[in-house]
Order: C-alpha cells, then sequence, then structure tokens
C-alpha cells in the first residue's frame, strides 16, 4: 500500500539583522491550491489580524475531530445534520517547556428525531480515537460534546 503524503509550502523574508523585537512574524503557508497569510501569536509580537500556528493546531484537532466522527456517523446510518465547535487550545504556562497543553473540544451535534444519544457520544469517542490529528499530538484533547434534536427539515421543493 502506498503511503499518504501531505505537503504544505511555507515562505517569510525579511531581516532579523535589528534583533528579536523588528524583525516581521509574517510569512505565507500553502497546501493545495489554498495560501495563507500567517503570523506569530501576538504574545510573540505577532500580527493578531493574521492567523497563527497555534490556531492551526487546534483547527487541525477540531476538524479532524469533526471528519472522523461523519464519517463512522454515515456508515452506521446515523442521521447527523449539523455539527459545530467552539475549540481552544491552552499553552503551557512553561516556557522552558512550550507547548499547547490542552485542546478542548466542544460540539455541539444536531441529529434527527428518533436518533440514539449515546450511539451518537459513542461514535464521537471512537473518532477521538480514529483521528490521526490527535494520535499525532501529545497534547490533551477533552472532548465535551452536546447532542441536539432538531426537528425534521422540510423538503424545499
Amino acid at each position: 500500500m502506498e503511503k499518504l503524503v501531505h505537503t504544505a509550502r511555507l515562505a517569510w523574508d525579511g531581516s532579523t539583522g535589528a534583533g528579536y523585537r523588528f524583525y516581521s512574524r509574517a510569512h505565507t503557508a500553502a497546501a493545495a491550491d489554498d495560501d495563507l497569510r500567517l503570523s506569530a501569536d501576538p504574545h510573540f509580537r505577532g500580527d493578531a489580524a493574521l492567523l497563527n500556528p497555534e490556531q492551526l493546531v487546534v483547527m487541525a484537532a477540531s476538524s479532524c475531530q469533526l471528519l472522523s466522527f461523519l464519517s463512522l456517523a454515515a456508515r452506521r446510518h446515523v442521521d447527523v445534520l449539523g455539527y459545530t465547535d467552539e475549540a481552544v487550545g491552552h499553552l503551557s504556562e512553561d516556557l522552558r517547556r512550550a507547548r499547547i497543553e490542552l485542546i478542548e473540544l466542544a460540539p455541539v451535534i444536531d441529529v434527527a428525531p428518533g436518533t440514539d444519544e449515546k450511539q451518537v457520544l459513542a461514535l464521537v469517542e471512537q473518532a477521538h480515537h480514529e483521528c490521526y490529528i490527535a494520535n499525532s499530538l501529545n497534547s490533551t484533547i477533552r472532548i465535551n460534546p452536546t447532542v441536539r434534536t432538531v426537528p425534521e427539515r422540510e423538503d424545499e421543493g
């Protein structure tokens, strides 16, 4: 079986000659056909208007959990109608061991009437164990899901 490979391209230019306080943290990254403008976290003299690597890690964890969950739900014919998440990453206060210590995911999962909530919660847990990103990080990932039953949607037409 061929190994899956994922690539990204990153570019920065400027000068660090004037010291830590003065160089630009802004840079670009590209993957697939998307270009992102990135910077450091504002705490590290970055531009708050741009995404930073810590946000990307939190987004990756949240996105992977979503995609793993949806895959499992679809294979088990569980009718998921919506999914939102307000993910939060917590940086370590010990700068000698700089890392994201904890990522908290809080998915709100909307399901069709008659869906077994216990099954949905079990799928959330299974998705966590099958998520490539979660399995690649040494951060603790805590998931606090909420399952809501929503009224059946009327077909538009």
